[in-house]
């Protein structure tokens, strides 16, 4: 990086911040290259990675089951697998974890909760968990998050408060945290997370990495969500590529969802990747018309703002106002209740206070005002619809602001109520479906994280994935230090 970029702070790291001297950093594509030439095996990857998971996790709790036995038994067959020149994928023996949300075969998914039996069964996995399966990744745990998923932090009865590795007096966000601390730790190299309102892309934007909420469809989603077609899966990586390629082996239709797309092809993910920007008309909002943001956040937004035009794209200020938390808490707020109507008095005395707060306000909800959201939601697709007739990608900041104590729902003192308060920006686009990505961007004066926001069209997730590529590789960002051992 050169020294006139405002982007990072600390040691210069290479276009993935990745330490090449450290299997735990590398990303994927160069794991396959080692992997295929014989240079490093998948098992010793896996073990590097156990190990750091050992040495880190203490400090910021991101794991609510660690599976060493298995993943090592994985790790073996892929082993064979490359030895033999037949790996099932570009991922084939790559390190990775799984959301506390999200179903896995042989093992609970308790959803950072003390109501969930883990008896079971759970003799099924989810879609995108099934897909990565069938393309070799080894998965080594499965992560943290909120009591189910309910809030944009990560904290929960069942597991505890996760950190972030940055501060570990602040929260990593949520309510993907778990998997976004384990991937700036190099505890794996890939992570499946959930995005109902934010949950991918505010712990990226808190933890410095790279996350992706696609199209809605892309990744198919099952068992339905509470809150209906707000929710989606994706990835959650240090580098753009990594999630490019985990994209490309988990987007592929599944029947079980009735609204996924049909099978990407994933040269439509990875061909154009490093195509860069020049021309491309990108739209900019500093506070989608909602703010206020920190000013450090509107610092490095206007900062990557004219990185792009240096990039050569053609950039166009955006007078946009998307007020979506109206919205978006009375559909959200009524799909959250469908689970608190069947629980019993002792399972609400269990829960987290604020999710039975949250669901018991969703109760309030009646008929007429969820059919006004569901109008009022449409009205917005559409405005966002049109405004892609102009521009090709849209840029805004990920979050107002940078990650805040752990073990609390609002930055104390702020006088705020809700985590809603704080997330105005990446709700809007659960509620159109568009494909939006938080990158890091800059640092606070804390040396905190910044994320920026890059959303596209319905469908244009690999126009999301190149624009990304093309800032990361100007403006590298570095990984956090290791906790002490």
């Amino acid at each position: 990086m050169s020294a006139k970029s405002p982007y990072a702070q600390g040691p210069e790291p290479d276009d993935t911040g990745a330490d090449s001297t450290d299997s735990c950093l590398l990303p994927a594509a160069s794991l396959a290259r080692l992997y295929a030439g014989g240079a490093l095996s998948p098992v010793e990857a896996v073990r590097a990675v156990l190990d750091r998971i050992d040495r880190c996790d203490t400090t910021v709790n991101a794991f609510a089951l660690l599976l060493p036995d298995e993943a090592l038994d994985r790790a073996r067959a892929a082993e064979a697998r490359w030895r033999q020149g037949r790996p099932l994928s570009p991922i084939d023996g790559v390190p990775a974890t799984i959301k506390d949300l999200t179903l896995m075969r042989g093992h609970p998914t308790l959803m950072g909760s003390r109501i969930t039996d883990p008896a079971g069964p759970w003799d099924e996995d989810a879609p995108a968990v099934s897909a990565l399966r069938d393309a070799g990744a080894v998965f080594v745990g499965k992560t943290t998050t909120c009591e189910f998923g309910w809030k944009g932090v990560t904290d929960s009865p069942l597991c505890g408060v996760t950190r972030n590795p940055w501060d570990p007096a602040r929260t990593p966000g949520g309510s993907s945290g778990g998997a976004a601390a384990s991937v700036a730790l190099g505890m794996g190299t890939l992570a499946l997370g959930g995005d109902g309102g934010g949950s991918i892309r505010i712990p990226a934007s808190f933890t410095g990495i790279f996350g992706l909420k696609p199209s809605h469809g892309r990744v198919p989603y099952y068992p339905p969500s509470a809150i209906g077609t707000l929710s989606h899966v994706g990835p959650m990586a240090r580098c753009v590529e990594d999630a490019a390629l985990m994209l490309a082996a988990m987007a592929r239709r599944d029947p079980r969802d009735w609204l996924a797309l049909p099978d990407t092809d994933p040269a439509d993910l990875l061909d154009g990747l490093n195509g860069g920007v020049e021309g491309m008309r990108i739209g900019f909002s500093p506070d989608l018309g909602c703010g206020p943001v920190a000013s450090a956040v509107a610092t490095a937004f206007a900062q990557a703002v004219a990185a792009f035009a240096e990039l050569g794209a053609e950039m166009r200020p955006v007078d946009l106002h998307l007020e979506a938390r109206p919205l978006y808490e009375t559909l959200a707020g009524a799909g959250k209740t469908q689970r608190y109507r069947t629980l019993t008095e002792e399972q609400k005395r269990l829960a987290d206070p604020g999710y039975i707060a949250m669901a018991e306000r969703g109760l309030a909800v009646d008929l007429p005002a969820y059919l006004a959201a569901m109008q009022d939601r449409i009205a917005m697709g559409q405005r966002i619809n049109a405004l892609f007739q102009e521009i090709d990608i849209l840029l805004t900041p990920t979050m107002p602001l940078t990650a805040f104590a752990a073990g609390h729902d609002v930055p104390p003192g702020s006088g705020m109520q809700r985590w809603t308060d704080w997330n105005p920006f990446t709700p809007p686009f659960n509620l159109t479906g568009n494909p939006a990505a938080s990158i890091p961007c800059g640092r606070d004066g804390d040396g905190m994280p910044i994320g920026l926001q890059i959303v596209g069209d319905r469908y244009a997730d690999g126009l999301v994935l190149r624009t990304a590529r093309a800032f990361e590789a100007a403006h590298p960002f570095p990984l956090p230090p290791l906790p002490d051992a």
